[in-house]
């Protein structure tokens, strides 16, 4: 049996335990069920779909080329079904992916100023800055959950959540290091140096999918920083959550209210977690986030931008870009899709 057929006889399955009062009456399983369901519906409309495109390419090459003209316009049709046929199987294999699920999920992105003192906090907020431009364009939404600025007016740290479809599949391409190479603002000899920010992206987690035991947990509130006058909070509404077991500890102070400093701490506090479990399953115990960060060091990148030459290179597929200016306003479109093929490519050679 192949792929097909397996997903054929297993939509049939589905649709039966979908109409059994068992089911129905278990709301979590019937909308586990009712997903998958959806999600093999999808496919197997598209095998369709790949079936008609294929059969009307074939009438095409079929029919008689004596009129040089007819042969012309023939062969400009099929060259517009085949880009089709191909988005199909794009879009079958990536509904088959098994990550496929995860990667409709919204996502956690952390970014943290690496080597590079001040300028790589002014790079990380250029880096968000960036994102959060992408975000308005692709009609997604973002919502800080912590941020640490710098005194310069750049981010030691921001941890934001991307909500929206697909916004993980979007983001998960962007964990690792990101080389930037400029001249600083406080330089004055005009050199150009070298910072990196390092970037960890997480699929959001929520409370039902990963249970945390609260006695495993040590929640400490103090006052929220700030640069001073009205800035400063004078009540206790920062909370900081250390994760007894791992040692793991995430602090949140944006908010003036308890409450949702402690959410948002939670929210980032599951999402680690989860990613170690995941982790351990693989037989690869906390290497997610590891892989992820790396250490900073500006030997470790993904990507460089370099200013002076309006230049951005990706060091996993060797694109280069000579548009960082349209870059750093968030679109990022030909660097995803070009990730994007370089990683159905990778998959297919396993």
């Amino acid at each position: 049996m192949d792929g097909r057929q397996e997903k054929e006889s297993r939509l049939k399955k589905l649709s039966t335990l979908l109409a059994s009062p068992d089911i129905i009456k278990n709301q979590n399983e019937y909308i586990s069920i009712s997903k998958e369901y959806k999600q093999l519906q999808q496919i197997i409309h598209l095998y369709n779909e790949e079936d008609r495109l294929k059969h009307e390419i074939q009438e095409l090459r079929d029919l008689p080329a004596d009129d040089e003209e007819f042969r012309d316009m023939a062969a400009h049709e099929i060259q517009g079904l085949e880009k089709q046929l191909t988005d199909v199987k794009m879009r079958i294999e990536m509904l088959s992916n098994p990550e496929y699920e995860e990667y409709q999920k919204n996502c956690i992105v952390e970014i943290r100023a690496g080597a590079g003192g001040d300028e790589a906090t002014i790079f990380a907020a250029d880096l968000f800055r960036m994102y959060s431009k992408y975000i308005e364009k692709r009609g997604l939404a973002y919502e800080v959950l912590s941020s640490h600025p710098s005194d310069i007016g750049g981010y030691k740290e921001m941890i934001f959540l991307v909500k929206g479809e697909n916004a993980y599949r979007h983001f998960h391409f962007e964990k690792g290091v990101h080389r930037v190479q400029r001249i600083p603002v406080t330089e004055t000899g005009g050199r150009i140096h070298t910072s990196t920010v390092t970037v960890a992206v997480l699929p959001e987690v929520e409370e039902t999918q990963f249970e945390i035991n609260q006695n495993d947990l040590k929640i400490d509130t103090f006052r929220a920083g700030g640069h001073g006058g009205q800035n400063v909070n004078k009540v206790s509404s920062a909370v900081r959550i250390t994760h007894i077991p791992s040692g793991m500890v995430v602090s949140c102070q944006d908010e003036r209210s308890q409450h949702k400093n402690r959410m948002r701490a939670m929210k980032i506090l599951r999402a680690r977690l989860a990613a170690i479990e995941r982790d351990k399953q693989q037989s690869a115990i906390e290497q997610e986030r590891r892989q992820q960060v790396g250490s900073g060091e500006r030997s470790e990148k993904i990507r460089t931008y370099n200013y002076p030459q309006n230049r951005v290179t990706d060091h996993r597929t060797g694109l280069t870009l000579y548009n960082l200016d349209h870059i750093l306003e968030g679109e990022l479109d030909n660097i995803f899709e070009n990730l994007e093929e370089h990683e159905r490519h990778s998959r297919s050679n396993v």
